[in-house]
């Protein structure tokens, strides 16, 4: 590099650079998005840090690195491939054409900041951080297939331009390998965010951030791979959020979200494995739910949070909080769009079991036999209310003993104000009239009235219908009895 091509501004740099200093452009509190009208004294041609930065001069005993604050950088930072083995710090600098970093390694890559028309770094090799904090980034930001060592931080970032919603995504670590974390909180994206098999070895953090793209997918981070949590408290989305097949270990933290894709699915993560999903305090979600054959330890979700559409089949949980009586959870099993499917109140009841709340398990499993009546031909649901009025289908074993005491009551008072003649008036013993009404009501006790008396006209007509409750009573209790033992 011959030093008398270089203007007073890029001499700075290039002195600086094996010493590793910094050189501060800045002049007071000057907005990088004016850059494009900095005079000569801050500018720096992108063809002067490329050579600098793949063979500029280094000093024993001295670490050399680039380090810029508020430049203006023309032309297009070409590292395509190269091997970088300092770290670069370009903040607060306008950048007129897209840095190229494709295939390349470097130390670190910081650019807080700064003002960029977009970024081109896949497959990039970072043996430290990668920061584009507080950057305001109009193109797309991509970084598929990149290994980094360090973390990646886009806290308070802007990506995209607002009111318009790119084909491409504003933001791509599809496939990428992050040694810590993914830490954008406050991150504003207008346009698509992808994470589809990124690798995080700690946490996403994506709390208080925006995310926008209406009628789009606008997280898509399908079999994304967390170490620990994805935190995104104060989250709000305007398109889909799909985490289908992610595993995340511990948290995936929504409290007081908001997720909205009306018309659309607001959130997928269906086949996903997650420790603990928390939607606390959150804004009730606008759009359908999608937790297919999703794993979870445990839900916190409030029953005013769900939509009118989640899809539940194969979901699998723990424990699910706040507890609350299974009266306000069933409504969203009744409103499942697959239609009636047992596992999703089977898991339900088994999730009340877990705490010890057997009363509103057995509610849960009252409503599954209720509403799959719905679904039998009309002779099986006349069968399924006579059960049902019964004793709720064995669950509700008070209502027969009520049901045996009033017809009781009743044979009683009827047979003791009209004795039923005999049939052998010598051979037939004193009438009882509570005796004979248990005969007729219980098929399997026998006091040798009902043998014995012969009632005619309406009372025969009880004495039948005293018969076929009795036989309808001793079977609902006998169905009762066999599932609570199978419970057991």
């Amino acid at each position: 590099m011959e030093t008398t091509d270089l203007t007073p501004a890029e001499r700075r740099v290039v002195e600086a650079f094996p010493l590793g200093e910094g050189v501060d452009f800045r002049q007071g509190d000057d907005d990088p998005a004016l850059g494009a009208s900095w005079g000569a004294e801050r500018t720096l041609r992108a063809e002067v840090l490329r050579e600098l930065l793949l063979d500029g001069p280094v000093r024993a005993g001295r670490t050399a690195g680039l380090k810029v604050w508020g430049a203006r950088i023309t032309g297009r930072l070409d590292l395509k491939y190269g091997k970088v083995g300092h770290p670069v710090r370009l903040r607060g600098c306008h950048f007129e054409q897209a840095p190229d970093l494709y295939g390349a390694q470097v130390g670190a890559l910081v650019l807080s900041d700064s003002v960029l028309p977009g970024l081109t770094a896949g497959s990039l090799r970072a043996e430290g951080v990668v920061r584009i904090t507080c950057c305001r980034i109009t193109g797309p930001v991509r970084l598929p297939g990149a290994k980094l060592s360090g973390a990646f931080f886009a806290n308070g970032a802007r990506l995209g331009v607002p009111g318009e919603n790119p084909e491409e995504a504003v933001l791509q670590l599809n496939h990428a390998e992050i040694g810590t974390d993914v830490w954008a909180p406050g991150l504003v994206t207008h346009g698509k965010v992808h994470l589809n098999g990124t690798v995080v070895r700690n946490q996403v953090n994506l709390d208080d951030a925006e995310l926008t793209a209406p009628g789009e997918t606008v997280l898509h981070a399908e079999v994304l791979a967390v170490g620990t949590d994805l935190h995104a408290m104060r989250l709000r989305t305007h398109g889909r959020v799909n985490l289908a097949g992610a595993r995340i270990p511990r948290q995936l933290n929504l409290a007081h979200a908001r997720l909205s894709d009306p018309g659309g699915q607001a959130l997928r993560a269906s086949s996903s494995v997650i420790g603990e999903l928390w939607l606390r305090e959150a804004a009730p979600v606008e759009g359908a739910v999608n937790l297919r054959r999703a794993q979870f330890d445990l839900l916190h979700v409030p029953p005013e949070v769900w939509p009118h559409r989640v899809q539940l089949d194969g979901l699998a949980y723990r424990v699910l909080t706040p507890h609350l009586p299974a009266e306000q959870r069933l409504a969203l099993l009744e409103g499942d769009p697959d239609g009636y499917l047992p596992q999703p109140y089977e898991q339900l009841a088994t999730a009340y079991r877990t705490v010890g709340d057997d009363a509103s398990a057995r509610t849960v499993q009252l409503a599954r036999l209720r509403r799959h009546r719905r679904t039998l031909p009309p002779y099986a649901r006349l069968w399924g209310f006579l059960q049902d009025a019964a004793v709720g289908y064995g669950f509700r074993p008070m209502r027969a003993a009520g049901w045996l005491l009033l017809l009781l009551c009743t044979g009683t008072l009827a047979f003791a104000l009209h004795h039923p003649p005999a049939l052998k008036p010598a051979e037939a013993p004193a009438f009882n009239p509570l005796a004979y009404a248990l005969d007729l009501l219980l098929p399997i006790v026998d006091f040798g009235q009902e043998g014995a008396f012969a009632p005619r006209g309406g009372y025969q007509w009880l004495s039948y219908l005293l018969t076929a409750t009795g036989w309808v009573l001793a079977t609902t209790i006998a169905a009762g009895v066999t599932r609570s033992l199978n419970r057991q």
